[in-house]
C-alpha cells in the first residue's frame, strides 16, 4: 500500500474525532486559560482546526518560512472553526489522493528568513506536523473541555461522560 494511502486513512479516522471535539467548543468561554501560560481555548481550538490544513504546505511545498507571515484568519463562531477544520480535511484528502509517493522522500525546512530550524524528509514532517503535532493539541483541548466541565466524545473508544460515570 502507499504511502500517502496508508496516510489518507488515518486522517480520515482522525478527522471525525477533532471534529467532534470542535463542535463542542463554547464559544462564549473563548478566552479561558487553564494557566496564565496556556493558551486561551480559541487559540487552541482554532490551532487545532488549522493544523488539519498543514498538508499543503508540508507536503506540496519545499518549506515554511515564518518571516513571510501571513493575515490570522478571524473567527467568530464554533461554527467558523468547524467549518476551517472540514475545509481543511477535504483538501488534505485531494492532496494525499493525489501526491506522487516520491514526494516523500524530499526534503523540507522550515525557517525563519535565514535562520533554519529544521531540515527534514517530507515523509517525516508530514509524521509529526500535520498528525502527532494534530494529536497533542487534541490532546491538551480535551483537558481544557473537561475543566470546562464539557462533556467528552470518544475519541478512541468511550469517555466516562458516555459511560455515566
Amino acid at each position: 500500500m502507499k504511502y500517502s494511502q496508508i496516510l489518507l486513512a488515518e486522517v480520515k479516522q482522525e478527522a471525525e474525532a477533532t471534529r467532534n471535539l470542535l463542535s463542542l467548543i463554547p464559544f462564549d468561554k473563548k478566552d479561558f486559560k487553564p494557566h496564565e501560560k496556556s493558551m486561551t481555548l480559541l487559540r487552541l481550538s482554532t490551532h487545532v482546526a488549522e493544523i488539519s490544513g498543514w498538508w499543503k504546505e508540508c507536503l506540496l511545498d519545499d518549506e515554511l518560512d515564518f518571516a513571510k507571515g501571513g493575515t490570522p484568519k478571524v473567527y467568530n463562531s464554533t461554527a467558523d472553526i468547524v467549518a476551517v477544520h472540514d475545509k481543511h480535511i477535504l483538501q488534505a484528502e485531494k492532496i494525499l489522493n493525489e501526491v506522487s509517493e516520491d514526494e516523500f522522500a524530499k526534503p523540507w525546512t522550515m525557517r525563519s528568513g535565514d535562520m533554519v530550524f529544521f531540515t527534514k524528509s517530507k515523509s517525516e514532517v508530514v509524521r509529526t506536523w500535520c498528525m502527532n503535532h494534530l494529536y497533542h493539541h487534541r490532546g491538551q483541548l480535551t483537558v481544557y473541555l473537561r475543566l470546562l466541565n464539557i462533556p467528552l466524545p470518544a475519541v478512541y473508544a468511550t469517555t466516562a461522560d458516555l459511560e455515566g460515570k
